[in-house]
């Protein structure tokens, strides 16, 4: 059903059921004669017309592709896909008030992938949504859509180091926090929800392991493993620390989850902040942990694994959040206290992916909502997983090439990564683009 009581604002909430003759407008998109229908695959009733840049109730708009159209909806639903399987709109309750930006992508369209992003394109930091969506390698397709991602340490020198998993482009970039959610793409392409457990450890020559960390503030009784996704050194204080490269032609970087690499000792830093070269990796071991690990020397081989509960050996995206909305269709259990801020999530279902955003911290325009709030609001969309992802002036919403809703600060604000719609390259750019006047 759709988000809230079926009553006068229910006219409010429309699905585009494109007609003969449709032309698009100057801004490439298609304005549809429609009709309400609940975005979980419904009944149809009177048709109403949508409006662009509406200044209350629901702004709708349908991405035009020149694909052949999709056919029919999910299971039971009448009507007509968008060619491109792609909708949004802009849910206006005036009673709350919230202001919500929904996407709904097709699940069964083959032209669609999610990444994630890192800024820079490349390194572990921050940066805004729309920065980091221009850094992601031309050749992964055209973006189309993407949201705010995972919750991020907000003090130097660690700055953006992000809270959980993330794995960008098939590279392990942050290690999963086993106390917080994430979602992953698998090795069958499958979105998948729940809590990873990391199992990464190092295996001596004498046969002895060490647990480590990855990319990450290093405690000085603690051993973390670096990557060139931290930057151009290890930025830590003191400690020895193992400069490694790839040894023989045994399987070497990017670094991936759910793998063993055999390593070659190259040299023994001391004193911290050792440098990253090329197709190298460190790993540094604080000063009070240098006491329980071998002391090995350069031409040692130690091999490093990247396990984790459950495996994930082949997943190409992962992306940190929390906590889980919805799982297996149920909803969560929240404790404390529940206050309304700007939030942002990502759910689905079987037929359904949902990028959905609800502003905040604007009185006049939306006041935000707490997670029960939010989490209700997700199953009424159909979605059967969720996960929450950070929020507050972090919450952003992007369509090809526009923020959509309205950032609770005045302004962007710099984040550690973001999910990523895109298209891919063979299956040709979307003809449609987003009108510049928003609906505020």
């Amino acid at each position: 059903m759709l988000p809230g009581p079926q009553n006068s604002r229910t006219a409010n909430r429309l699905e585009a059921k494109l007609r003969p003759g449709n032309k698009l407008n100057d801004h490439g998109v298609r304005q549809a004669q429609t009709t309400m229908a609940s975005w979980a695959g419904g009944f149809y009733r009177r048709p109403v017309r949508a409006l662009i840049g509406l200044s209350c109730g629901a702004a709708l708009l349908v991405l035009a592709h020149d694909s052949a159209p999709m056919g029919s909806t999910a299971k039971g639903a009448p009507g007509h896909k968008p060619s491109a399987g792609l909708a949004y709109f802009n849910d206006r309750v005036p009673d709350k008030p919230w202001s919500i930006h929904v996407l709904k992508v097709d699940r069964s369209h083959p032209g669609y992938e999610l990444h994630s992003t890192l800024p820079g394109g490349r390194s572990i930091g921050l940066a805004t949504l729309t920065e980091q969506i221009r850094s992601l390698p031309p050749g992964l397709g055209q973006p189309v859509a993407a949201i705010n991602g995972d919750f991020w340490k907000n003090t130097k020198p660690y700055e953006g180091d992000p809270m959980g998993l993330q794995i960008a482009q098939g590279e392990l970039v942050s290690g999963p926090d086993p106390d917080r959610a994430c979602l992953w793409v698998d090795a069958r392409g499958q979105l998948q929800l729940g809590v990873v457990v990391p199992q990464f450890k190092v295996l001596w020559p004498d046969g002895r392991t060490t647990a480590f960390g990855l990319n990450e503030e290093r405690p000085s009784d603690s051993v973390v493993l670096y990557s060139s996704a931290i930057g151009p050194s290890t930025r830590t204080l003191r400690g020895r620390e193992l400069i490694l490269e790839q040894d023989g032609t045994n399987s070497w970087l990017p670094l991936r989850i759910g793998c063993k690499l055999s390593a070659r000792v190259a040299r023994v830093h001391e004193g911290g902040d050792a440098p990253i070269g090329t197709n190298q990796l460190v790993l540094s071991i604080g000063p009070a942990a240098t006491a329980t690990v071998p002391a090995v020397q350069p031409g040692a081989v130690l091999t490093l694994c990247t396990d984790t509960t459950p495996t994930l050996t082949g997943a190409v995206t992962a992306l940190g959040g929390g906590p889980k909305l919805i799982h297996q269709g149920q909803p969560g259990t929240f404790k404390g206290l529940q206050t309304r801020h700007p939030r942002t999530a990502v759910g689905w279902n079987d037929h359904y992916l949902f990028f959905v955003e609800v502003d905040g911290r604007q009185r006049s325009l939306s006041v935000g909502m707490t997670l029960p709030e939010l989490t209700d609001y997700l199953l009424k969309l159909g979605c059967r997983e969720a996960l929450n992802l950070d929020g507050g002036a972090s919450s952003t919403f992007w369509i090809l090439g526009q923020v959509m809703n309205s950032p609770s600060a005045g302004r962007l604000r710099p984040m550690c990564n973001a999910l990523v719609l895109v298209r891919k390259p063979t299956s040709g750019n979307l003809s449609g683009s987003l009108p510049t006047a928003r609906n505020r």
